[in-house]
Formats: structure tokens, sequence, C-alpha cells
């Protein structure tokens, strides 16, 4: 795949708040910051709010999971402890003709 190479893996972060959404308000604009510096080196390739919006997802290219567990350790939303990470590693066995 394009977006890959040999030495990259793909992971899905899945971020749940562990705080109410008016304490994640604040610190949104630097959040943004972080999401913009890793899609600038090519770490991101999409991110969004879940629906209903207690969290989110980040989909990411790392040659490891504790690269990703790096990243996230940059992340303002987990520097003051506002949410909770799952990381989950997956091996794509089919991709849309986009992604090819």
């Amino acid at each position: 795949m394009p977006f890959l190479n040999d030495t990259s893996h793909l992971f899905v972060i899945d971020l749940s708040y562990k705080v109410k959404l008016e304490q994640i308000e604040p610190h949104l604009e630097s959040h943004q910051s972080f999401l913009d510096q890793h899609y600038a080196a090519g770490h991101f390739l999409a991110s969004g709010a879940k629906v209903p919006r207690d969290g989110g997802v980040i989909l990411a290219t790392a040659s490891s999971k504790a690269a990703v567990q790096n990243f996230i350790e940059q992340d303002p939303f987990h520097i003051h402890q506002l949410a909770d990470y799952t990381i989950t590693e997956f091996v794509p066995s089919k991709a849309a003709d986009c992604l090819k």
C-alpha cells in the first residue's frame, strides 16, 4: 500500500475521555497542534471525534506499537490525564483501490 513502507505498520488509536467534555475543551487547541505535528511527520493518516463525542480515533502508521505509545505520551490529553488510550495494530488484507 502506498502509505505504508516495508517497516511501517497500521494502528488504530482509540481515545476514551475520562472527564466531562467541558474539561476537554480547554485542551482542544493544543491537541490539534499535536495532531498537526504528527500529520506533518507522516505518522497520522486520519483522525476525528467519536459519535457520541466521548473520545476520538486516530489511524496511525509507525514502525512499532512502542513508537505509537511514544506519540501518545506527547498528546495534551494524555499529559493532563483526560483520556485513556487503546492501541490496536492491524495488518490490512484488503483495501479500497484508492489506497493501493
